[in-house]
């Protein structure tokens, strides 16, 4: 798959792309057909809320399922990302299914990734990019993906790190520095039916508000970054910052079909 050059230049001035309905239905289906078994597992790699104790976020996937390990080879989501990059030697960063439960799914604070990346991985350049698929309808309501449109234009912003508000540490940006950010060019809901894929760069300014509503929100995220740009810290877990950096290949298109029929 590759993007055209509308959407290439739409990436390059707000920092996103929102590609409505890239997966069916039925691939949706079958990756969330995994998630009550990967939800249910104690382990290090799932991280819970505070105060509902469901899973906030569950990482390394593709080390712990069959599926997840064909997700991350997908060719819809490494083929633009590699279009984008310039570059085909690309490894993978993190994978996870972000939550946000019905009724509890709580708060991501005002944040950019290259903050986590850089000040905790030592990774050099804000290069890597988080593909996004949604794996519920998102709307206004469920606690949607909050995007400054642009914001990556002045390349990093300060950050400190929050340890305290969730269960999450986050690398997060001052109340000021989103006020002015979000005067000059607006925040943009990253809203859309179940299949609906998001690219975003590594600088780019978003977070998420509680989900109020009695629907769930589930997202998964694939990070890439080129092997040229790796990580030069190894102070977090594995999966938090995964330490394989071989070059990461597409499958074929109907990777997650063929594993269900196979």
């Amino acid at each position: 798959m590759r993007l055209a050059p509308d959407q290439l230049e739409r990436f390059d001035s707000d920092g996103f792309l929102i590609l409505p309905e890239l997966f069916t239905a039925e691939e949706v289906g079958i990756l969330c057909a995994e998630l009550d078994t990967l939800f249910a597992e104690d382990c290090p790699q799932n991280f819970r809320e505070t105060e509902s104790g469901d899973v906030r976020t569950a990482m390394g996937l593709h080390l712990r399922n069959t599926i997840y390990a064909r997700m991350v080879r997908h060719p819809r989501l490494l083929e633009p990302a590699m279009q984008i990059l310039g570059d085909d030697r690309l490894y993978i960063q993190q994978v996870k299914v972000n939550a946000k439960v019905a009724y509890s799914g709580e708060v991501w604070q005002w944040h950019y990734d290259f903050a986590t990346h850089h000040n905790e991985d030592g990774v050099p350049e804000p290069l890597a990019l988080n593909l996004h698929v949604l794996l519920d309808d998102v709307s206004e309501f469920n606690g949607p993906l909050w995007f400054i449109p642009g914001s990556h234009k002045g390349g990093p912003a300060p950050a400190e790190l929050d340890t305290t508000t969730t269960s999450y540490p986050l690398w997060c940006v001052e109340n000021d520095t989103v006020s002015t950010l979000a005067a000059k060019r607006g925040i943009v809901s990253a809203k859309g039916p179940a299949g609906t894929a998001l690219i975003f760069g590594d600088c780019l300014l978003h977070g998420s508000p509680p989900n109020m509503s009695p629907w769930n929100r589930r997202i998964y995220s694939l990070i890439v970054n080129p092997i040229t740009n790796a990580y030069t810290k190894e102070l977090r877990a594995d999966h938090l910052h995964h330490r394989g950096i071989s070059p990461v290949t597409p499958l074929d298109d109907d990777c997650l079909l063929s594993a269900v029929a196979a």
